[in-house]
């Protein structure tokens, strides 16, 4: 990973942006499993919904990939990382302020200007800028114990159950973290994930990330450097997603699966004869855009914890 820190530093184009960031999450990823083999994942899951596509059994080049907002997990990982950072004081409210703003400025223009995104994510690196690695994991276990309790989707669940069972290998590819990513990965028994890297030396977060946010291109980058160092067949690889922005790592696989699609997602399946599972209950999901997610899910802090203020007053 040394390489890779020195590396961003230099001025990079896009592309080049997205192919580090891919390389970081797989070499990232590589070197967790080498150190800690994935849990065994719990025996009694729900059945998988019926006319899905079987994996064969211990086929040495398969694996499965889940995108998760969504498609794991009902809403968005940093929308409850957002809440439970700002709960334990790990930012202060000029910081929730400043980051809210910009978050909610760009999700009412609607701009995918790289100059907005660029500060928008800089902001967001600044809030962790300075903090030990191991205080933000510590607070990843406490928050998302209960999450993954109360907010997986069972159906796929179920899925990932199938594909564990069939002694495939099982990866989480996510915008969020690497630190989150791990977390809901080995509490459902997945082999490992694929997750934003951002940059730290001696234990402490610079501010900066190792290529740019897993997202889009990036997370296909990651899946294709993975395969490469794990010896996988996309070909004979699943992958599992619910968004358009995640079109490039479902067009890898030979067995790519819409759950819980958005709009466009839906129709791209539509067409291309893509397998649809959705495992919502006659209402749409709740569509948070990832560059909004973190300002949403940390300004429902603030509102929450100025609420709870608020009725603790009223009742004195």
């Amino acid at each position: 990973m040394a390489a890779l820190r020195r590396l961003t530093q230099a001025r990079r184009t896009p592309t080049e942006r997205t192919a580090l960031a891919g390389e970081a999450a797989a070499e990232a990823a590589e070197a967790a499993l080498a150190e800690t083999p994935p849990e065994a994942p719990p025996k009694r899951t729900p059945k998988p919904p019926a006319e899905d596509h079987t994996p064969t059994p211990d086929d040495p080049h398969a694996a499965a990939f889940f995108d998760c907002d969504n498609t794991i997990l009902r809403g968005a990982a940093i929308f409850y990382l957002g809440i439970g950072l700002y709960r334990r004081k790990f930012f202060s409210r000029r910081d929730v302020a400043r980051f809210a703003w910009q978050q909610a400025w760009f999700r009412v223009h609607g701009s995918e200007d790289p100059a907005h995104i660029a500060d928008a994510q800089d902001t967001a690196l600044g809030l962790v800028a300075g903090k030990r690695t191991a205080e933000l994991e510590q607070i990843c276990e406490e928050i998302f114990e209960q999450v993954i309790a109360e907010k997986i989707w069972p159906g796929t669940r179920a899925l990932v159950q199938m594909h564990l069972d069939a002694g495939q290998r099982v990866w989480l590819v996510t915008a969020a973290p690497l630190e989150v990513a791990r977390i809901i990965a080995r509490q459902l028994g997945m082999t490992g994930a694929l997750g934003t890297v951002a940059e730290a030396v001696n234990g402490v977060y610079t501010g900066h990330l190792v290529g740019g946010l897993l997202h889009g291109e990036a997370k296909a980058a990651a899946v294709r450097s993975l395969a490469r160092r794990e010896q996988l067949d996309l070909t004979h690889c699943a992958a599992f997603s619910d968004s358009a922005n995640d079109i490039p790592m479902l067009a890898l696989v030979g067995h790519p699966y819409v759950v819980n699609p958005d709009a466009a997602l839906r129709r791209h399946a539509r067409r291309m004869g893509w397998r649809v599972r959705d495992f919502r209950t006659g209402r749409k999901a709740a569509r948070i855009g990832l560059p909004a997610a973190a300002g949403l899910g940390i300004l429902a802090g603030v509102t929450a914890a100025a609420l709870a203020g608020r009725r603790r007053r009223s009742t004195c």
